[in-house]
């Protein structure tokens, strides 16, 4: 079940963090290059399946049907008192979780953020999100020199999104503000110009409705308008 997955990640991605982002983390993503592609991989995971979630609407209706044949079975037949309440209380979590429009990064984005406070590592982990979206980028924007598998690309465009979403919610400045070390026009634009045709209008879209600091004052007027005139 995903809900679990999701739980999981609650647990799993503070040891990934720890591990790359406490200390030089530039050194610590040099040591732990697994580590980082199983978190470039996380964060892929998070955009597909946000993605399939937002295109089956009808997920929320069908878990509501499961739920009502849930309690006409209690009624009809008797149940251990304990067990109806763990099935209650997870059929709860259950559906407050796909009641989110992006539940997967909505898990992410919060326990990073909670990382961040308990710990206060935000410009660390600031850094390794940063990193991560500017070697995605320049692996993407270098193809025509080293020319990839549209797979690596779709992967690596995927991945470059979701970090600048959660960047976005873990600084204080944001991903969109002048001193932020991510070039937003030009990972937009590698967007625009390597992005598959069924995968670039959900990427502009992730970036325009999931960031924080988007549409504040502070972010130029031609960024704005750049994501607005890709969706």
């Amino acid at each position: 079940m995903f809900y679990k997955y999701s739980t999981s990640i609650e647990s799993c991605l503070p040891q990934i963090l720890q591990t790359l982002c406490i200390g030089d983390v530039n050194k610590n993503l040099e040591k732990h290059q697994p580590l980082a592609r199983i978190l470039c991989q996380l964060l892929d995971f998070v955009f597909e399946f946000d993605s399939l979630k937002m295109k089956t609407p009808q997920i929320q209706n069908d878990f509501s049907y499961y739920r009502r044949c849930l309690s006409r079975g209690k009624l009809s037949n008797e149940v251990d008192l304990k067990s109806a309440m763990n099935e209650d209380e997870l059929a709860n979590h259950v559906s407050m979780f796909y009641a989110y429009p992006t539940p997967m990064l909505k898990t992410v984005t919060e326990v990073t953020t909670q990382f961040v406070a308990k710990h206060r590592v935000g410009r660390s982990v600031s850094e390794c999100l940063a990193t991560l979206a500017g070697v995605c980028y320049h692996t993407v924007s270098n193809s025509k020199k080293k020319p990839q598998r549209p797979e690596t690309t779709a992967f690596c465009l995927r991945v470059m999104v979701i970090a600048i979403i959660i960047y976005d919610h873990i600084d204080p400045q944001g991903a969109f503000g002048k001193s932020s070390p991510i070039n937003i026009k030009s990972s937009v634009k590698a967007i625009h110009s390597h992005g598959q045709s069924t995968d670039t209008p959900n990427l502009i879209s992730a970036l325009r409705y999931n960031t924080k600091h988007l549409n504040d004052a502070s972010t130029s007027k031609s960024i704005k308008t750049l994501i607005a005139s890709c969706a």
